[in-house]
């Protein structure tokens, strides 16, 4: 059975600093003209976003490098197996910023404000975050009655797992375009501000800061 929400803007806790971080600032708060912007989409956002996410939980087997639901067998290599291993069973998982933000960025394309643009470009990587974020709040309030905890979440694209791997991850969904998401022939997921991948459950699991140590790509999100 498939979990289904649309998530209330305000439920995300979306603050400006998390977006200038996005934007490559860090710690460090931008010029004012900068934070007025980020703080005027935010507002104007949260008057007509409305960010998605689902989830459906599955046994799998899990390998060395790999991990099979039924016929499906995803190559999610060494890293992120070792990551879920000791997990009873598995989650996966799909979270978007939505159609109408996807509309916004689409009419913002068609202005020469390139400031506007970058900053919305954040934006939506941050809505999509935080609403992965909200997906994983509301899976630990269903598993905790079981005394189960959860590990990170990992997405194709990161971590040894092919981006193309996409096409199977969502052939495994018990409904097409989940959360209203769509493949391209690219694996390309349009709304593009989404996220989607796998989440390992069990008594014995935990949350780890994410191993950027070990893990060669240098653009993953996760770096701080």
């Amino acid at each position: 059975m498939i979990r289904a929400y649309n998530v209330a803007f305000h439920e995300l806790h979306l603050t400006p600093e998390e977006v200038y971080e996005v934007m490559g600032y860090g710690s460090v708060t931008p010029e004012k003209e900068i934070t007025e912007m980020v703080k005027a989409a935010i507002n104007h956002l949260a008057a007509f976003v409305i960010p998605r996410c689902c989830y459906f939980i599955a046994k799998g087997e899990l390998t060395a490098t790999t991990l099979s639901v039924g016929a499906v067998t995803l190559d999610i290599g060494k890293i992120i197996s070792r990551q879920l291993r000791g997990s009873e069973q598995f989650v996966f998982f799909a979270a978007t910023a939505g159609k109408e933000f996807e509309a916004w960025m689409d009419c913002l394309k068609d202005t020469d404000d390139i400031v506007m643009q970058y900053i919305a470009d954040s934006l939506g990587s941050c809505l999509a975050e935080k609403t992965a974020d909200y997906m994983e709040k509301v899976l630990q309030e269903e598993i905790s009655s079981q005394g189960w905890l959860h590990t990170n979440r990992f997405s194709p694209g990161y971590c040894e797992w092919h981006v193309s791997e996409q096409k199977k991850l969502f052939s495994l969904f018990p409904v097409d375009r989940p959360c209203g998401i769509e493949l391209t022939e690219s694996s390309l997921m349009m709304p593009i501000k989404s996220v989607s991948g796998v989440i390992g459950i069990g008594r014995k699991v935990k949350k780890m800061p994410y191993s950027c140590g070990i893990c060669g790509f240098e653009r993953c999100y996760r770096r701080k």
